[in-house]
C-alpha cells in the first residue's frame, strides 16, 4: 500500500530539479494523487516563476480531476502576495479535499499560517510528513530568511596530506577528471555564489564558471582581498561572465557574506584557497565541508586550511552527517559543522594577509 511518506518522497524528487535555480526562493516540490493514483508533479523551476503547486495543477490533463484529491507539497504553501498570488487561493479554486505537507515556513511572520487558511477553508491538512527531509533540502533558504546569512561550504580538492599544491613540474590538478566533473554538477551548478581569494586568482587565474552542465546559471564569481592587487587581465574581469565577478578589499569576510545575502544569495561554495578556508573557519562562518581528497602524498607548501585554527580540544571544528563517497580514484569527504567555539574576538583571529 502507498503510503503519505512515499508519495512525499516523489514530491522531494520532484523539488531537487529546482536546486540551484531559485534563489532566493526554496526549491519546493507538489504532486497530486487521487485513489493512491498519481495524477501531476510539479516543482518550483526558477524565482518569479510559478511555484510547484501551481505547476503541478497546470500539468493535469483535466483540471476537474483535482476536486476531493490530496495535495502532496513539500513546502508550506505561500499565503501573501509577492512575485505570483498566494498558493493557498490556487489549492482553494482548485478543490482539493486533502492537502499533505513536509516542512512548515520557516520564516516566523508566515510559519504555519497557510495551514491555518486552508483549514479554515475546510480542507483536511496534515503537516510534517517527511519533516526532517524536506527542511533539511532548504537548509540554505531557512537560514538566509531567518538571519539574512548565506550557507557556505567549504570545498577543495586535497592531497592525502592536506595540501592543495605539489612540488615543481607536477600537474596544477590534484584530484582526478572524475571528481572535477562531479564538483562542477553537484556544486558549482547548485550555489548561488563562488568565492575565493585574492591570491587563488594571482595564482591560479580561475574562470569559475559551471561547465559540463547544461542550462545551469552562472553564479555570483566573488574575490575576497587584502590588498586589491588584482590583475586586470585576469579571466573573472575579462570574460563574457565578467558581469558576474564582484570584489571586496579590505572588508571583514562576515560582513562580504551579508552583503551577499542581501543580494539574495542563498549559498556559497568557498573554493579557496587555503587562507580564504582558514578565515572562514577561524570566524566559525563554515556550514558544510566538501573535500575531495586524491590517493596522493604531495608534500606541497600550500595547506588546505591554514588559519589560526584551534589551539584546545574546546576549540576543534566538529562534524555531524559525515558521508564518504567514492569518485573515480578520490574520495569526497562531507560533513556538516556541528560546533565550533570562538575564544578570541573575530578580528584578532583574521589571517592570510597575502588574500
Amino acid at each position: 500500500m502507498t503510503t503519505d511518506p512515499d508519495f512525499m518522497r516523489l514530491a522531494l524528487d520532484a523539488a531537487r530539479r529546482g536546486l540551484g535555480q531559485t534563489s532566493p526562493n526554496p526549491a519546493v516540490g507538489a504532486v497530486i494523487v487521487r485513489d493512491s493514483a498519481v495524477l501531476a508533479t510539479g516543482f518550483h523551476a526558477s524565482a518569479g516563476g510559478p511555484h510547484a503547486e501551481i505547476q503541478a495543477i497546470r500539468a493535469l490533463e483535466n483540471p476537474d480531476t483535482a476536486r476531493g484529491a490530496t495535495l502532496y507539497v513539500t513546502l508550506e504553501p505561500c499565503s501573501t502576495h509577492g512575485r505570483t498570488p498566494p498558493c493557498t487561493e490556487a489549492i482553494q479554486r482548485a478543490g482539493f479535499g486533502r492537502v499533505v505537507v513536509g516542512a512548515t515556513d520557516p520564516n516566523p511572520r508566515h510559519a504555519g499560517r497557510g495551514l491555518d487558511i486552508l483549514r479554515t477553508a475546510g480542507i483536511v491538512v496534515d503537516a510534517g510528513v517527511l519533516a526532517d527531509e524536506c527542511t533539511d533540502m532548504n537548509r540554505a533558504f531557512n537560514r538566509w530568511i531567518t538571519t539574512g546569512m548565506p550557507w557556505v561550504i567549504a570545498k577543495t580538492g586535497m592531497t592525502l596530506d592536506g595540501r592543495l599544491t605539489r612540488g615543481p613540474g607536477h600537474s596544477p590538478w590534484i584530484t582526478s577528471e572524475e571528481s572535477r566533473l562531479h564538483a562542477q554538477r553537484t556544486f558549482r551548478a547548485a550555489v548561488d555564489a563562488i568565492l575565493v581569494g585574492g591570491e587563488t586568482v594571482r595564482a591560479d587565474n580561475p574562470r569559475l564558471t559551471v561547465r559540463g552542465v547544461p542550462d545551469a546559471r552562472q553564479p555570483w564569481r566573488v574575490v575576497w582581498t587584502k590588498s586589491g592587487d588584482l590583475p586586470t587581465d585576469a579571466h573573472l574581469f575579462t570574460d563574457p561572465h565578467r558581469g558576474r565577478t564582484l570584489v571586496f578589499r579590505d572588508v571583514p569576510i562576515a560582513d562580504v557574506l551579508r552583503d551577499l545575502g542581501r543580494r539574495g544569495v542563498l549559498t556559497v561554495l568557498a573554493e579557496g584557497g587555503g587562507g580564504l578556508h582558514g578565515v572562514l573557519f577561524d570566524a566559525g562562518l563554515v556550514d558544510e565541508i566538501a573535500f575531495y581528497i586524491a590517493p596522493v602524498l604531495g608534500g606541497g607548501p600550500v595547506p588546505a586550511i591554514a588559519g589560526v585554527g584551534c589551539s584546545t580540544p574546546q576549540e576543534a571544528v566538529r562534524l555531524t552527517g559525515v558521508a564518504m563517497e567514492r569518485i573515480g580514484p578520490d574520495i569526497l569527504f562531507r560533513g556538516r559543522v556541528e560546533s565550533l567555539v570562538l575564544e578570541k574576538p573575530l578580528a584578532s583571529r583574521y589571517s592570510a594577509n597575502n588574500l
